[in-house]
């Protein structure tokens, strides 16, 4: 099973120029990491820029628009992630529970998992077939 811990955006994160993190803050993340990956659980993981610095792809009856960032509400933004592959459900939410605070301790934060959809979890189509053999070339 794999799952994405997502680390929600807030306002200081949307206000970075550059990536600044205390230096406790990233030994804390490395550490973790570290662990997930010795664990052989970790499949990637990182930050994100802001959003001024990405775009959206609006779609509609008439078809699609480009929207340049930055966006409104940095609580409904992502400011990093982490992907994992465990055994369970509980698993992944040991692993979460340990995950550090993003904006530092003392300060107010939300992580949020999310569990990626299995290619089996779909209906057989030759389409799945095609993602099924996608994925096999990725993995090989």
């Amino acid at each position: 099973m794999r799952f994405m811990i997502i680390v929600k955006s807030c306002p200081e994160f949307e206000a970075e120029l550059s990536p600044e993190a205390p230096e406790e803050l990233m030994a804390e993340m490395a550490a973790y990491h570290d662990e997930l990956a010795r664990a052989g659980v970790l499949l990637d993981g990182s930050g994100l820029h802001p959003s001024r610095t990405g775009w959206r792809i609006h779609y509609d009856a008439s078809g699609q628009r480009v929207v340049d960032g930055p966006f409104a509400e940095a609580k409904e933004l992502i400011a990093g992630y982490t992907l994992i592959q465990v055994r369970s459900r509980d698993e992944a939410l040991e692993w979460s529970r340990r995950f550090p605070n993003p904006a530092g301790r003392g300060k107010e934060a939300v992580i949020e998992l999310r569990q990626l959809m299995d290619l089996n979890e779909f209906p057989p189509s030759d389409a799945l077939d095609k993602f099924k053999q996608l994925e096999a070339r990725q993995t090989s």
